[in-house]
C-alpha cells in the first residue's frame, strides 16, 4: 500500500532529521574510509555494495539507526482501544520494561511523562512495604480526546514512584482532519484538557479518589524545542479540594518535533481569551437562572421547598449546571441494550461522598472519569451515567431529582415512550417502574392500587437539553403529570441558554465525556478459576469434616 505523496514527503523528512541528530552520515564515511584502508588490496580498484553494507553491519551502525527509528513502549495498561491505530504510553530509552509498538510516523503526539511525585504527607510515616507484602498503591488514570490510560500501581509513600509514559494523540475531530497531522496553530485551538485522576487502592481492594486534576497541555506549544516540564500540584475532593495532596513532576512533548514553535504570548493570550469567553457565558447562564427562578417562585410560593436543581458541585467543589453531567454515550458491542446498560451501572458501587463531622450529606457529583476510575459514586453519579447511556440509545431519558421514603433526597431515571408511557429506572438496582398518574377525581384513594416505585416527590427533571422545574400543584410522584411539552405542568429552560453553556465544546472548564472500555478480565478464563478454587475449598473441608 504506498503513501499519498504529502504523506511520504513528511515520513522522508522524519527519518532524515533522526539520520541527522545521530550523524549518520559522518559515522559512515568514517568507516567507509577505515574499511577502504584495511580491506582494499593495492590490486583491487574499488569496494562492492555488498563489502560497504558488511562493513556497516559489522559495526553496528544499521542496528543503532533501527532502534532509533523504531519506537518503545512501556508497560502502561491502556484501557480502550478507541480505533485500530490506538496511541500507547511510552517511555524513554533508559526504562528496563520495553516493547516494541507501531506508530503513525504522521500523526501528532503529545508525549506525557509522569517522573514521580513528593510531598504526599499523609503517607509521610508509611514504612517501606516489604518484598511481596500487600500495600496500598496509587494509581494514576487519564483522558484525553476519547483516549484513556491507566499507569502501573505505585505504593502509597510520601514521594511516590512514578514513572510511566503515554503517548496521547492530538487529533481533530472535523470529517477530513482525522488523517492530517495538526500543526502548531490547529492544536491551539484544541481547548480539551487531559483529565488526571489519582486513584488509591487499599489492601481490601477498596478504592478511594484522591484527586482530580485537569491539565492545561498547550504551554508546550509555545515552549523551546517543543519540551516543557511543569510542576503539578493536587488538590483533594469534597470538603478537601482546598487542601493539596501532593505534587506531580511532568514532562510534556511533541512528537514529531514542531517545525516552528509558537511564542509563549500568543499562548497565553490564547488561553486567556478562552478563559474570559468562559466565564462570561457562565455568567450570563447565572443572570438566566437567576431569572428563571424567580419566575418559579412567583408561580407559587411553596415552590421554595422543592428540589430543583439547577446547579451542583463537581468533586473539586466547582459549581456546575447539572446538564453538563449528562451527554449521549454510546456503548457500542459493550452493552447490547438497554437493560444491559442498567445492570452495568447497577453493579457499581454505591457509596455517599465522605463528609467529615455529623450534619448532613455531603453534596458531590462526581465527573464521569472519577466515577469510573473509583468504581463508585452517590446515587446521583449512577443516574447521570444511566441517562446517559439510554440517550446514546435514542431513547428520550431525563434524570429525575427529587425524594423517597422519609423525605430522603435522592436521583433516578425516567424514560418518554412514543405513546406517552412514562418508565423509572432505578440506577441503584436496574429495577423498572411503569408510571401511572392517580387522578384526584377518582371516588376513593384507598381503592387506587399502591405504586411500586420508592420515589415520592420530584422538583425537576433534566438531561443534556432540557431542564424542566415541577410546577403542579402537588409535586407528590404518584398525582405527577408527565407531559412536558405542557408549560401550566412542567417550567422549561431555554435551551438556547443551556447549549451556551452545556453543549460539547461550548466552554473550556467542562471537562469532555471519555468512552467507555472493554473489560480487561477474560470471562470464561476468570469463572475456570474461580471453579477449581471452589472444588479445591470444597474438597479440604470435606477430609477435615470427615477427620
Amino acid at each position: 500500500m504506498s503513501l499519498p505523496p504529502e504523506k511520504a514527503s513528511e515520513l522522508k523528512q522524519l527519518i532524515h532529521q533522526q539520520l541527522s541528530k545521530m550523524d549518520v552520515h559522518g559515522r559512515i564515511r568514517e568507516i567507509l574510509a577505515e574499511t577502504i584502508r584495511e580491506e582494499l588490496a593495492p590490486d583491487q580498484q574499488q569496494l562492492s555494495t555488498e563489502d560497504l553494507i558488511k562493513a556497516l553491519r559489522r559495526r553496528g551502525i544499521i542496528d543503532d539507526v533501527m532502534k532509533e527509528l523504531n519506537f518503545v513502549t512501556d508497560n502502561v495498561d491502556q484501557e480502550l482501544p478507541s480505533s485500530p491505530k490506538q496511541p500507547v504510553g511510552f517511555t524513554d530509552r533508559q526504562s528496563t520494561l520495553l516493547k516494541k509498538t507501531n506508530i503513525d510516523p504522521t500523526r501528532r503526539y503529545l508525549y506525557l511523562q509522569v517522573l514521580g511525585g513528593k510531598a504526599f504527607l499523609e503517607h509521610l510515616q508509611e514504612p517501606e512495604p516489604l518484598p511481596g507484602q500487600a500495600c496500598s498503591t496509587f494509581t494514576l488514570c487519564l483522558h484525553f480526546r476519547n483516549q484513556r490510560f491507566r499507569s502501573k500501581p505505585v505504593p502509597c509513600a510520601c514521594e511516590p514512584d512514578f514513572h510511566d509514559g503515554f503517548l496521547l494523540e492530538v487529533h481533530r475531530e472535523n470529517l477530513g482532519d482525522g488523517t492530517r497531522m495538526a500543526d502548531s496553530t490547529t492544536m491551539l485551538s484544541i481547548s480539551d484538557p487531559v483529565h488526571m485522576v489519582l486513584i488509591k487502592t487499599d489492601i481490601f481492594a477498596e478504592t478511594t479518589l484522591v484527586a482530580s486534576y485537569f491539565l492545561e497541555w498547550r504551554s508546550v506549544l509555545g515552549s523551546e524545542n517543543g519540551v516543557t516540564n511543569l510542576t503539578v500540584e493536587l488538590m483533594g475532593v469534597g470538603t478537601e479540594s482546598k487542601v493539596s495532596v501532593g505534587i506531580l513532576n511532568i514532562k510534556l512533548e511533541m512528537y514529531p518535533p514542531l517545525n516552528q514553535t509558537l511564542s509563549q504570548e500568543v499562548v497565553n493570550t490564547q488561553l486567556a481569551l478562552e478563559r474570559q469567553k468562559t466565564a462570561e457565558k457562565e455568567r450570563l447562564f447565572l443572570v438566566y437562572a437567576k431569572q428563571w427562578w424567580r419566575e418559579y417562585l412567583q408561580i407559587r410560593p411553596s415552590h421554595n421547598s422543592r428540589l430543583v436543581k439547577i446547579f451542583a458541585q463537581d468533586e473539586n467543589g466547582i459549581n456546575r449546571p447539572v446538564c453538563s453531567y449528562v451527554k449521549p454515550l454510546r456503548a457500542g458491542r459493550l452493552l447490547d441494550t438497554p437493560r444491559q446498560a442498567a445492570r452495568f451501572v447497577n453493579v457499581l458501587g454505591y457509596e455517599r461522598a465522605p463528609v467529615i463531622g455529623g450534619g448532613g450529606k455531603q453534596e458531590q457529583w462526581c465527573t464521569l472519569l472519577a466515577f469510573l476510575c473509583r468504581n463508585k459514586g452517590d446515587c446521583e453519579d449512577h443516574a447521570n451515567l444511566l441517562c446517559s447511556l439510554l440517550l446514546g440509545y435514542g431513547l428520550e431519558a431525563f434524570v429525575c431529582v427529587g425524594t423517597k421514603a422519609k423525605g430522603v433526597s435522592h436521583a433516578w431515571v425516567m424514560t418518554c415512550g412514543t405513546d406517552g408511557t412514562i418508565t423509572f429506572w432505578e440506577s441503584l438496582t436496574g429495577h423498572r417502574y411503569l408510571h401511572k398518574p392517580t387522578s384526584p377525581d377518582e371516588p376513593s384513594a384507598a381503592e387506587q392500587p399502591k405504586p411500586l416505585y420508592p420515589y415520592r416527590t420530584i422538583g425537576c427533571v433534566f438531561n443534556h437539553q432540557m431542564f424542566l422545574g415541577n410546577c403542579q400543584p402537588s409535586d407528590s410522584v404518584e398525582s405527577c403529570v408527565f407531559d412536558l411539552n405542557d408549560e401550566s405542568k412542567w417550567k422549561p429552560m431555554s435551551e438556547e441558554a443551556i447549549k451556551s453553556v452545556c453543549a460539547p465544546g461550548a466552554t473550556t472548564s467542562l471537562p469532555p465525556f471519555p468512552p467507555l472500555c472493554a473489560s480487561t478480565i477474560d470471562a470464561s478464563v476468570t469463572s475456570n478459576e474461580i471453579e477449581m478454587q471452589l472444588r479445591l475449598l470444597v474438597s479440604e473441608h470435606r477430609k477435615v469434616s470427615f477427620l
